[in-house]
């Protein structure tokens, strides 16, 4: 599923011989101490600067932000490190100046040379960037003597910021190769999946993922919820939950949610998954006991008290308890469910991955997401129907990262709030500012 019907003119549509570039890259990456944990996201901006690079006599210039540090410069979100790992990655030197658009920054980019490549500091370190400057972007452009504006970040073309949407409409402004593969790939998926689809959709707050939600019941033929976001459903359903993560102030739109997709079941052949047993423990930390609890009381709770009857706690979370992943069963009904699919949505892991387990034990809470994930890709990759699989959602591009499963799953994508965005069906202020094809 390649950039199919992207309606942008991209790098390939311009000529960029003797040309300056400006480009928007996405290098928001974990750093910590200096060092990145996760590269994933400058690994895949690495074709766009390469095409680039390969026309005669052009120069690079690239942008980008790092996390949030509030309008000011901060060395803790400096892309100084990114200058490192790019030139790594490319083989060839990656000049970097320490500031966007003052005399540091004015003099890498006056001094730089036809083939040479310079990465600027972090966007956000000025206040106008995030406010979507008419300014800014113009102090941007001259500061770089930019010839043509190349978007390539996807994670960030959902905001209206001064290098998104501002820049735009100061230079012929195009999409880069990442960017094009990222919108053309999910609008594919989401207008015409091949059936069956199925999602999988979870995380921290189902506040986020409301439209999502939305749309992906009415094309998927299921949909899973997964994740503290599956709390908010048993909440609706009237389980006890406990202390596990839930917005009580949603709980209204999950009711109106559960009740569209438990019409759509009546409707036509769909099936709207709640947890049925999850793992729970009193601290989230996983140096604590688990247990399962069997919430739907008719499984795991019978067998083991036969031939008596299961005494409650075995299918009631504690109210000092914690829900952190869900249950065998649970995943074991969405893992069937996925190995009779086609296509497979992912967004949100199922449990808390990132705890690791203590004294050589298998990370306590990540048995759900990684049974739903081998699902997807088949043990050892010998799957006889392997879906197509779009990845999507920081934490879950993560965990597939760091399992080093990355080139098993069809498309991992860079984005977060974007690509939620556009599953939505909604326009991205950053990809409708770039010029048409037409």
């Amino acid at each position: 599923m390649a950039s199919v019907g992207f309606d942008k003119k991209t790098v390939r549509d311009v000529d960029l011989k003797h040309k300056r570039v400006l480009m928007r890259a996405d290098y928001n990456v974990p750093v910590s101490k200096g060092k990145i944990s996760d590269d994933y996201r400058i690994r895949r901006s690495v074709q766009t600067i390469q095409y680039i690079w390969e026309q005669y006599e052009s120069s690079i210039v690239i942008i980008s932000h790092l996390g949030r540090p509030d309008g000011k410069p901060d060395p803790l979100f400096s892309l100084k490190p990114v200058a490192e790992r790019l030139s790594e990655l490319l083989g060839k030197k990656v000049i970097f100046a320490a500031d966007t658009t003052g005399p540091a920054a004015k003099a890498a980019c006056d001094q730089l040379k036809p083939g040479q490549i310079l990465l600027l500091e972090n966007v956000r370190f000025d206040s106008r960037e995030e406010k979507n400057s008419k300014d800014y972007a113009k102090e941007l452009v001259e500061t770089t003597k930019a010839d043509v504006f190349v978007q390539d970040g996807f994670g960030v073309v959902h905001r209206a910021h001064a290098s998104t949407e501002a820049i735009t409409h100061l230079l012929p402004a195009v999409a880069g190769l990442l960017l094009a593969e990222e919108v053309g790939t999910i609008e594919k998926v989401v207008s015409e999946p091949v059936k069956p689809l199925v999602s999988v959709v979870g995380g921290a707050k189902i506040s986020d993922k409301i439209e999502v939600l939305n749309k992906l019941i009415k094309i998927s033929d299921c949909v899973a919820v997964v994740g503290a976001m599956a709390n908010d459903f048993l909440l609706a359903e009237s389980t006890p939950v406990g202390k596990s993560l839930v917005e009580k102030e949603v709980l209204g739109t999950t009711r109106d949610i559960l009740r569209q997709a438990r019409e759509e079941e009546k409707s036509r052949n769909f099936n709207f998954f709640v947890p049925v047993d999850v793992v729970v423990s009193k601290h989230p930390d996983g140096r604590g006991p688990t247990r399962i609890v069997d919430i739907s009381a008719d499984n795991i709770a019978d067998i083991q008290a036969y031939p008596k009857q299961p005494k409650p706690q075995a299918y009631t979370v504690g109210r000092d308890e914690l829900i952190l992943d869900i249950g065998p069963a649970s995943a074991a009904r969405i893992a069937g469910a996925i190995k009779l699919a086609n296509t497979v949505i992912w967004n949100g892991t199922c449990g808390i991955t990132e705890i690791k387990g203590i004294a050589g034990a298998h990370d306590p809470f990540a048995h759900g997401t990684h049974t739903v994930m081998e699902a997807m890709i088949g043990p050892s990759n010998r799957h006889a129907n392997k879906p197509f699989s779009l990845v999507g959602g920081g934490d879950t591009v993560s965990y597939v990262e760091e399992q080093g499963l990355t080139d098993d799953f069809s498309f991992v994508s860079t984005g977060g709030g974007a690509t939620l965005e556009l599953i939505s069906g909604h326009k991205l202020p950053g990809v409708e500012a770039l010029e048409s094809k037409n």
